[in-house]
């Protein structure tokens, strides 16, 4: 079994086809590189060859490295992941050079990329290696290095090829946002030379016509100058200059990847090509041996893939959703239907009156416009999606779902209602769903005559644009009940992590410690300021003052009434609700009132702390250390995270990780909570959570899990990673 053939035809031309055994997408394994590695230096020998083409047998090119090569590098320390990247820059560098002399820059052989479809990370660099790139006319096609988004930088010359092609200035969106592009898009910015029918065709003629000077790479021809300057340049010093405030002012210093990613780009834009390949291979190795970087990997490609792949989805026949009914047409029910017609599912979007039904339908109409203005969709595709979408106030519209997906208000009684309702026109065998944040989903299931086939499916708004979903299984659900929210999730695109039924699931369960701990913190007299910059400073994408502002204050007092009654003595958050509650009587509310613990324009647009915070809770004269509060964000997220797991609520710590960072946004840089407790160690930990437990109260209380993991030296992905539940 090979990675990559070789074919000679007649006319002189070598096609070399990467088609990985066993894959739908080619990676590029240690034994692929090496065979690589031996057909160029097959195809230089021969005479008979007069250039080459590199083409996939599958429908894309490849979707980057396989990770195992990264894994397998790192076991020898800095020395191997060095070693190893320099191996794959040798490699990419006699393509380049294609046995051409150096000095006199002739009798190389051309060399060029054929590219059927998409072409990521690994899968763009090696083209980039060659003479020319032709891209299929394939609009699905996407072409890029997203490798930052994983928090990694393109570490196979694709930094400092794109970085010398373009300009640093032009490279920016591809290397440090990871954007991806058609072939059409990627050829007007330059990252491709030709989008063409039959690209294996167009690059086969090419390679018979190409002369020495269209095989040298601008970098390597006399007189080089990078677009847009060097760093010395007048116009370079400034695009560094804005590049570095820039990426700090994004990542407050806490993604390694921007960093080394610019560090590289400045430090070898200094110095000759191969020198900068050096410094490039430098700081990729000295970003691999960052746990930060490994924890990205782990999170947010490994285990999230895993777990969109069904990892923890249990025995049951296929699942695939044909008709889903949706019981409530408001902004969450709308938001549901609409990425259900967008997956091809029959929707029936029910409401007590046709108004409001039709309205749930007109916010897919909105979407689709926008979508169509940024010609990103089509008037055929929204007549399409729209066709799919039922807007009715008649429950014998939910004949023949297959499943229901309740959105009504957060009232149990109302729930009950439509529940009944539901079941009484709907197949025998059809699952039903409710989308809620709080309500203890046994609780809910009483008024179901199926519980066995009753489960929570708790989306997060806007639910067009947010990643995660978060199942939750009753006391009473079956097995296929979780297999289906979990097929059905799959189908709208979406992640899911599967939980046990608690008060406030995992997701809410470690977002509203972390506001509290804000608002707590406010009530004690520490700068508003200090407090959001803290959590901005450890990753967090909102600090916990804006985080309660976009969710709505009233929302707030409302979960805190509700606990209140529920908790009785018990109840913790006293000094949260003062501050709450006399916001809410104010009439701040948050955003949506243009007034909260920040103040908004007309136009909601935020512009700043509200200058009455400091009215009405004084700050301090002595306000704590920086670290100090950050500790307290981080944690309160972090041990209710442990608890959670201690407790049963979560199985998976994977999904712990995943869901952190994409239900809420912890720290992405991380990995998740728990990577995070594993970046700073158990001992370390349970010593700090120790200390604000004596200094701030129970609620950092350090878990008995923790504690013991303390005690034995051991991590959570050592313990837990292979998908083990807690003993």
């Amino acid at each position: 079994m090979t990675d990559f053939t070789m074919q000679k035809d007649a006319d002189g031309v070598a096609l070399i086809t990467w088609d990985l055994p066993g894959k739908s997408m080619n990676v590029l394994t240690m034994e692929g590189a090496a065979e690589l590695n031996a057909l160029i230096d097959d195809a230089l020998a021969d005479e008979a060859v007069k250039g080459v083409v590199i083409t996939s047998g599958k429908k894309d090119f490849a979707g980057g490295m396989d990770l195992n090569v990264i894994a397998g590098m790192k076991q020898g320390g800095a020395q191997g992941v060095f070693d190893g990247v320099m191996g794959l820059h040798h490699l990419l560098r006699k393509i380049e050079l294609a046995g051409m002399d150096f000095k006199t820059k002739k009798g190389g052989k051309p060399i060029a990329t054929a590219l059927p479809g998409t072409a990521l990370g690994i899968g763009l660099e090696l083209p980039l290696a060659t003479h020319r790139i032709f891209a299929a006319d394939n609009p699905k096609a996407k072409i890029g290095l997203p490798e930052i988004m994983v928090g990694i930088f393109p570490g196979g010359g694709g930094t400092t090829r794109l970085s010398r092609k373009l300009g640093a200035m032009a490279a920016a969106p591809f290397l440090l946002e990871g954007k991806l592009s058609d072939p059409a898009k990627a050829k007007a910015a330059g990252l491709i030379d030709e989008v063409a029918t039959d690209p294996v065709a167009a690059a086969r003629e090419w390679v018979l016509r190409a002369t020495d000077v269209d095989l040298v790479k601008p970098w390597d021809a006399k007189g080089y100058k990078m677009p847009g300057g060097e760093p010395y340049h007048p116009a370079g010093f400034m695009t560094f200059v804005g590049a570095s405030a820039m990426i700090h002012g994004k990542t407050m210093g806490v993604y390694p990847a921007a960093k080394a990613l610019l560090s590289a780009v400045y430090e070898g834009a200094l110095v000759p090509f191969d020198t900068a390949l050096k410094i490039e291979a430098r700081w990729f190795t000295n970003l691999l041996m960052n746990p930060s970087s490994s924890a990205m990997i782990r999170s947010l490609f490994i285990n999230k893939e895993a777990l969109e792949k069904g990892a923890n989805r249990p025995e049951a026949p296929d699942q695939t959703v044909k008709k889903v009914g949706i019981i409530g047409a408001g902004m969450m029910g709308a938001g549901i239907a609409y990425v259900s017609a967008m997956a091809g599912i029959e929707v029936v979007l029910i409401d007590n009156a046709q108004e409001a039904a039709d309205r749930g339908k007109s916010y897919s109409t909105g979407l689709l416009d926008k979508a169509i203005s940024r010609k990103k969709a089509s008037e055929e595709k929204k007549a399409e999606v729209l066709a799919r979408i039922t807007a009715t106030t008649d429950y014998a519209a939910l004949q023949g779902c297959d499943l229901i997906v309740e959105a009504v208000f957060e009232d149990p009684t109302v729930k009950a209602e439509v529940t009944k309702r539901a079941e009484a026109v709907i197949p025998e065998d059809a699952i039903f769903a409710t989308n809620t944040s709080t309500l203890p989903i046994s609780g809910l299931a009483k008024a179901s005559a199926r519980p066995e086939q009753f489960i929570g499916i708790h989306f997060f708004s806007p639910v067009d644009k947010m990643l995660l979903v978060e199942i939750i299984k009753g006391k009473e659900t079956g097995p296929r009940a979780v297999a289906k929210a979990l097929d059905f999730v799959r189908q709208i695109k979406k992640t899911p992590i599967v939980v046990n039924d608690a008060r406030f699931f995992y997701a809410n369960r470690c977002i509203i410690p972390y506001i509290n701990e804000g608002i707590r913190m406010v009530a004690e007299g520490v700068s508003p300021t200090l407090i959001e910059n803290a959590a901005k400073m450890m990753g967090m994408p909102l600090g916990p003052l804006q985080l309660v502002d976009e969710t709505s204050i009233d929302l707030g007092v409302k979960i805190a009434k509700a606990t209140r009654a529920a908790m009785g003595d018990a109840y913790p958050d006293g000094a949260v609700d003062d501050v709450i509650f006399k916001l809410a009587d104010a009439g701040r509310l948050g955003r949506k009132s243009k007034a909260g613990f920040y103040d908004y324009d007309e136009a909601g647009k935020r512009q700043g702390l509200w200058s009455g915070i400091a009215l009405a809770w004084p700050e301090a004269d002595t306000q704590p250390e920086l670290t100090e509060i950050q500790h307290r964000l981080m944690y309160i997220q972090s041990l209710e995270a442990v608890r959670a797991l201690e407790e049963g609520v979560l199985e998976d710590i994977r999904e712990g990780d995943v869901g952190a960072i994409l239900g809420w946004g912890f720290a992405p840089w991380s990995g998740g909570p728990f990577s995070w407790l594993d970046i700073m160690g158990a001992a370390r930990s349970a010593e700090i959570t120790d200390g604000l437990a004596a200094k701030f109260g129970p609620r950092f209380a350090t878990p008995k899990l923790l504690s013991d993991m303390a005690a034995k030296g051991e991590s959570f992905y050592g313990k837990f990673g292979a998908g083990k539940v807690a003993a």
